[in-house]
């Protein structure tokens, strides 16, 4: 069997480096990730190398839209189960931050400052959707700058900025919240949905519910974190990660390291998305959110509580802390009636074994946030894998 040589340990030799930094050969480097010989080739080293059974899991929403937008499930062996795991930040925030939102949205001196994914989650009231078509002052911004913008345009107003998203987003919302305190801007606040991503991996593996063989690492959290934060899974708990990115022959290239860890009875953690992850990851951008946020316990839809999962806005800050304009709300986790949404994000059922999926619930009036959100496994689901 003629299969692609895998690169170097910690290097990637799909394409020359000169076309990945002369940006009159743009065009050709990144075609390079779609190459559907390419794409074959690494499938077909996929089903030579797979000794058996096995369970992967990718938990991030961009990897599972890349499977299945690009078809690439079809090209695998059956005996290689993918799993989407707890990757997307609008379906695992839970049900008591969207209560406190509608608290907050029922202020008429409140704006809400929200990305577009977070208008659709369905609530015991309704969406954020429905609350703006009752009267809410409800914008959608594609930063946390745009609302730093709109509060300093207009005094008069409290804007409140909905900081959802990992190691991603968080540095940029704490970046806003330094420019706000700068700006000496009394009206901006967050309302910190933010959290981390390694502790809702160790909860997977140490519930027991799926038996999975290895990680397909999130690369756009990975670029802020670096490799450290998933070596525990490798040291302690045995789990081969590999750190893939988001295009077709990533996808691939990722499962096919991990095929050859699990073959050579290795754990560890590789990087397949050297192009933008460096081990050491971005220490600046760290520093930032460790300077704003501070680690604490936090609630995760489907996974429960989570030590030191959520990012808080540290006392330096408190200014600029929404929860001073909203009391905490505690309300029963479980999703609407019926919705499996909860079971989906832990791995141990897939879309089309909810009752509500494609008929009930579907992108245009969801019922649960994994339908709701474009990063949902329900929502990709429906959109590529029917």
């Amino acid at each position: 069997m003629n299969c692609l040589p895998m690169p170097p340990r910690n290097s990637l030799c799909i394409v020359s480096q000169w076309n990945m930094t002369n940006p009159d050969h743009s065009d050709i480097y990144f075609d390079s990730f779609r190459d559907t010989e390419r794409v074959r080739r690494l499938a077909a080293c996929i089903r030579h190398e797979l000794a058996g059974p096995s369970t992967l899991m990718e938990v991030c929403g961009t990897h599972t839209m890349s499977v299945h937008r690009f078809g690439l499930r079809d090209l695998l062996p059956t005996e290689l189960r993918l799993l989407s795991g707890p990757g997307c930040p609008v379906c695992v925030t839970p049900n008591n931050y969207y209560e406190q939102v509608r608290l907050l949205a029922q202020n008429r001196d409140v704006v809400l400052c929200s990305f577009g994914d977070l208008l659709r989650v369905p609530g015991r009231d309704g969406s954020l959707e429905d609350l703006r078509v009752n009267g809410a002052d409800v914008r959608v911004v594609y930063s946390p700058a745009q609302a730093l913008e709109f509060a300093l345009a207009d005094p008069m107003k409290k804007f409140v900025f909905l900081g959802i998203g990992f190691e991603t987003t968080a540095p940029l919302t704490a970046a806003v919240i330094e420019s706000a305190q700068k700006e000496c801007c009394a009206n901006f606040f967050v309302l910190s949905g933010h959290k981390i991503m390694p502790p809702p991996m160790r909860a997977l593996v140490e519930s027991g519910e799926v038996a999975i063989d290895g990680f397909l690492c999130p690369g756009h959290v990975s670029v802020i974190t670096g490799d450290a934060p998933y070596r525990f899974l490798a040291k302690e708990k045995g789990k081969p990660c590999v750190i893939a990115g988001f295009e077709p022959v990533d996808v691939l290239q990722g499962l096919l390291m991990l095929i050859r860890q699990h073959n050579e009875r290795r754990s560890a953690v590789e990087i397949q998305y050297t192009r933008a992850v460096k081990p050491e990851g971005n220490p600046n951008a760290r520093k930032l959110m460790r300077r704003v946020f501070y680690e604490s316990d936090d609630d995760w839809r489907g996974l429960g509580r989570i030590s030191l999962s959520g990012l808080r806005i540290r006392e330096e800050y408190a200014a600029y802390d929404a929860t001073q304009l909203v009391p905490p709300v505690e309300i029963p986790p479980e999703d609407l009636s019926g919705c499996i949404c909860h079971k989906i994000l832990r791995g141990i059922a897939l879309p089309n074994e909810c009752a509500l999926f494609g008929e009930i619930c579907v992108p245009d009036r969801p019922r649960g946030a994994c339908m709701a959100s474009q990063e949902g496994t329900c929502s990709i689901y429906y959109r590529y894998g029917r």
